[in-house]
């Protein structure tokens, strides 16, 4: 299964419309076949990052049903919906993920993902992408036994990691890997923004010291789910 991720630039006065097209067309649309679904449509949580950026990612079934919706968008009955789209924005950057091996989210079941939009509460997610200095491979595993792990065991954690990714071959960059994170404990997540790291959890030893020697380039977005969002 591949996902695609995309970081849509958009005009400000045309934000509740650029929403509207994914909510009212988009989801409409992939539903109209057994290829894709959308699964998040998330905005930057106000105040902490670029103005009137939103971020979608689109779950789809195989390469096979990639060309197909790609075919549908490029001169297809989408064709005109994305064209639509791009005056609505200012740019678009994207990049096609695939899960690692020991990822929670894997496959997903198309049938239990909403394709009509429906209110329910919004959510936070952090997401962190890391750009390793060693190999990709080795920095995701140190993911799994150093971050994921340890996190998994311990009850009441801030996050909540509900998929791990890396960069599809040929689809942008290569050494690069991504941590969906549902926000879990909001008071947590304040007492993060609002109080220095303790000496004692950059220490030899720990995650945050230890990760140095996988990478010291990463960035962390806080993004909010829309109310519609079908995963939240």
């Amino acid at each position: 299964m591949l996902f695609l991720h995309e970081v849509h630039h958009v005009r400000g006065r045309a934000e509740d419309e650029f929403e509207a097209a994914y909510r009212d067309s988009w989801m409409a649309a992939l539903a109209e076949a057994d290829d894709a679904r959308l699964l998040w449509f998330l905005h930057h949580a106000h105040g902490s990052g670029p103005a009137y950026r939103f971020v979608t990612i689109t779950a789809v079934r195989d390469g096979a049903a990639w060309e197909r919706l790609a075919r549908r968008l490029h001169d297809g009955d989408l064709a005109d919906w994305a064209r639509r789209l791009d005056e609505l924005r200012h740019d678009l950057t994207a990049k096609t993920l695939i899960p690692v091996s020991w990822s929670p989210m894997q496959e997903v079941d198309f049938a239990t993902v909403p394709t009509t939009p429906a209110e329910h509460e919004l959510s936070i997610y952090m997401e962190d992408t890391g750009w390793p200095d060693a190999a990709v491979e080795d920095y995701t595993a140190f993911w799994q036994t150093s971050y994921y792990e340890p996190m998994r065991a311990q009850p009441g954690s801030l996050l909540d990691i509900q998929a791990v990714f890396r960069v599809a071959h040929g689809t942008g960059r290569r050494k690069e890997a991504i941590l969906m994170q549902r926000i879990a404990d909001h008071q947590a997540l304040l007492r993060l923004l609002t109080t220095e790291v303790p000496g004692t959890y950059r220490a030899p030893g720990t995650f945050m010291y230890e990760a140095l020697a996988y990478r010291d380039q990463w960035e962390s977005k806080l993004l909010r789910t829309s109310a519609w969002s079908p995963l939240y």
